[in-house]
């Protein structure tokens, strides 16, 4: 059972993920894969997650730069995201969110199969930017 990437990185059994989740047939495009769209939107809420560690106020998405779709997921594929805070300014967060598929009706094999870079920014009520809560947290360095 395969469990790297094909740079050599290796699935990160020693990190908690934000999010695990099973995909299932609503959330497939005409091709019969997942939806893009349904990917980004987890990568979004696993961004949101990992902000958290940070700030303990609201947060809101700026940016999501450098998606990179690697590998098709597929019905049946756990899902496993996994944020790492990589910079922290005076409101905003920066986070790479690695996507991991468990091809669970297919022999079991794990593959990285999309990547992002997310920028969140800590907001007031009025959503305007505020610094955030917790800025002695240590960016986290990637996987690998």
């Amino acid at each position: 059972m395969t469990k790297t990437s094909p740079d050599g990185r290796t699935f990160p059994r020693d990190r908690m993920p934000a999010i695990r989740r099973v995909m299932v047939p609503q959330d497939t495009n005409a091709m019969g894969t997942i939806f893009g769209g349904t990917i980004l939107s987890e990568i979004d809420l696993a961004a949101s997650i990992a902000a958290h560690r940070v700030h303990h106020g609201t947060v809101v998405t700026v940016a999501m730069d450098s998606v990179e779709f690697k590998q098709p997921v597929f019905v049946g594929d756990l899902l496993s995201l996994f944020g790492i805070i990589e910079k922290i300014g005076r409101s905003s967060i920066d986070i790479h969110i690695e996507v991991w598929a468990e091809r669970r009706l297919a022999g079991g094999e794990i593959c990285l199969v999309t990547e992002a870079d997310v920028t969140m920014v800590a907001v007031d009520d009025e959503s305007h930017p505020t610094p955030v809560s917790n800025p002695e947290f240590q960016a986290e360095s990637r996987l690998g």
